[in-house]
């Protein structure tokens, strides 16, 4: 088993904890909130630890980042240069030139690196991968994915509404999950072109994006997220012989000419664990990452490029992965 530190204990940094146990264990947390975080602590077994002492430590193999997103640039590569592996929660930058330099310390100090994205975990998107691969849906042409959730009325402060941290509004939050499935079954970007709608009242976010998306191998698709609206999450393929609709964790609808829609379930699974034990298998067996470097930068890119376009109001183009 992988002994692990946490850094960052907010609302998923502890969900990561809580569903650790298989291959990765956490035994040390570094968070400025310390006195908050002591409950918590006590409870998982944690060790209320620096940054510099977790990093000193031989014992600690890896550390998971669950902090904000401008310090993850500086943290990972602290990490690198210390020899731990790393796994780090999406978004991984806010730029693309610092997750270039992210991944770059990661290779050339030889340690392993993961992105949580768990939703490529959820058994229905599993499910939709394999039936792209095996070509069940014909020629692919289109993508459509929609991602929404009432976290925001939750959140009336702090650094996760902050501009500098959460650039585009919704879009480091649910909307990159939508994006992140889009750009993970169908591949990079060539260009995007997305609009940001704001709606009173403040301070709890109240926002709606849309984007057209061009696909480098041709296709085309749509993405949207909308904040304080119930959770709600879809993503649809289009093929030549059939489309198919994943409707959640585990629902998945198929629809074939001539034939009455297949609706699917699939057995639940706990996805925050699943891509934590690929990390650690990442670290412990030499595994091959669960998402690739080209694959991470392409999600990377297509963000950065949603929220230039938001700015600058006109469509962005992509650069290669």
């Amino acid at each position: 088993m992988i002994e692990a530190a946490i850094f960052g204990l907010g609302r998923w940094g502890r969900a990561l904890v809580e569903a650790s146990g298989g291959g990765l264990r956490f035994t040390r947390a570094v968070e400025p909130s310390m006195e908050a975080a002591s409950g918590f602590c006590a409870q998982q077994g944690l060790r209320l630890s620096t940054q510099a002492e977790v990093l000193a430590d031989p014992a600690i193999r890896a550390v998971v980042l669950a902090t904000p997103h401008s310090l993850h640039r500086a943290q990972v590569e602290a990490a690198a240069a210390a020899g731990k592996a790393v796994f780090c929660e999406k978004p991984l930058a806010l730029s693309t030139a610092d997750a270039r330099a992210m991944l770059g310390a990661c290779r050339a100090a030889g340690v392993p690196m993961a992105v949580g994205h768990n939703r490529r975990f959820w058994p229905a998107i599993r499910a939709l991968r394999g039936m792209i691969a095996e070509g069940s849906l014909g020629q692919l042409l289109h993508i459509e994915a929609h991602n929404s959730n009432l976290n925001s009325d939750s959140v009336t402060g702090g650094w996760r509404l902050a501009p500098g941290e959460s650039p585009g509004g919704g879009m480091t939050g649910a909307g990159l999950h939508a994006l992140d499935a889009c750009i993970g079954l169908f591949g990079p970007l060539k260009r995007v072109t997305a609009r940001l709608m704001e709606h009173p009242p403040v301070p709890a976010p109240r926002d709606s994006i849309s984007v057209i998306l061009e696909f480098a191998n041709g296709t085309s698709g749509m993405m949207a997220t909308i904040r304080a609206t119930p959770f709600f999450w879809r993503v649809h393929v289009f093929g030549t012989e059939g489309s198919a609709e994943v409707l959640g964790e585990t629902e998945m609808v198929v629809r074939r000419a001539n034939a009455a829609p297949e609706r699917i379930t699939f057995p639940a699974e706990d996805s925050l664990r699943a891509e934590l034990d690929a990390f650690a298998a990442q670290v412990e067996h030499g595994a091959a990452p669960a998402i690739s470097e080209r694959n991470v930068l392409a999600t990377m890119i297509g963000f950065e490029a949603v929220v230039s376009s938001i700015n600058a109001e006109a469509p962005i183009d992509c650069d290669e992965p």
